[in-house]
């Protein structure tokens, strides 16, 4: 049997769950990324796979934003070029690593994304908004130089990156998710290019995770209720728990 079979509608099912996870929680690419491996994928292809996901579902989230007249395009031009910058370097970075390497570091990375859920420092973080005076604009330079490596390297994670490196500015909770998906769906261009060139994207896979991640997304906006988030909260913790823990096993 034609392993596309079962594979396809599993990850426009997990799709939709990480899409809805991604508005209502963030950490989408904690369940995708290791589903791909799981699947046969090299580290390599997962990663770029995934990046079709991301591309496709920061449209949507995009499109969402504008309609509600959230387009902080200034702040969002601050932020891009550095991220850009240090997403070709990440991308190239997850396409050289050793296999074994990128399994070991992928499960860390999740571990390390659940503590920082399960703590959630965020909500003690917020400060009153500040002028961007030239120290400031070099820190925000700076940060986002260094997620942009980070996302184009693994990306899973990167939404709770970004959302700190804004905080501590004093934006609000609104500008700032605006200023994520057009910051993420920037990088993800440089990322997905330089996978794509490297022969490392499964197009088949990689739609079907789209269509299941855009689709979860548009219901989540939708359907954003404190119950659900919450609920969704601890299934991804207990089922990233278990692929980290399989991750790590050789």
């Amino acid at each position: 049997m034609d392993p596309y079979f079962w594979q396809i509608p599993a990850l426009v099912l997990v799709g939709a769950v990480a899409g809805v996870l991604n508005v209502l929680a963030g950490g989408g690419s904690l369940l995708t990324l290791p589903l791909l491996i799981f699947f046969g994928l090299p580290a390599a292809t997962a990663n770029g796979t995934n990046r079709v996901a991301i591309f496709c579902q920061n449209i949507f989230a995009i499109t969402g934003f504008k309609r509600q007249g959230i387009f902080p395009i200034r702040l969002a031009l601050l932020c891009t070029p550095p991220a850009l910058i240090g997403s070709y370097i990440g991308a190239n970075l997850a396409i050289t690593v050793d296999e074994m390497v990128f399994r070991r570091l992928l499960a860390l990375v999740m571990v390390g994304v659940l503590i920082f859920m399960i703590v959630d420092p965020l909500k003690h973080l917020q400060q009153a908004e500040k002028p961007m005076t030239p120290a400031r604009l070099a820190l925000l330079v700076i940060s986002f130089f260094g997620i942009g490596i980070y996302g184009g390297f693994v990306q899973a994670g990167v939404g709770f990156l970004i959302i700190t490196g804004l905080l501590v500015h004093g934006l609000d909770l609104v500008r700032i998710n605006a200023v994520k998906v057009l910051v993420i769906f920037a990088f993800t261009v440089v990322a997905l290019g330089v996978f794509v060139m490297h022969g490392q994207v499964d197009y088949v896979l990689g739609l079907a995770l789209a269509a299941g991640n855009s689709t979860g997304g548009w219901f989540a906006s939708h359907l954003a209720v404190k119950k659900g988030h919450e609920w969704i909260k601890r299934f991804v913790i207990v089922t990233v728990l278990i692929f980290a823990l399989r991750l790590l096993l050789p």
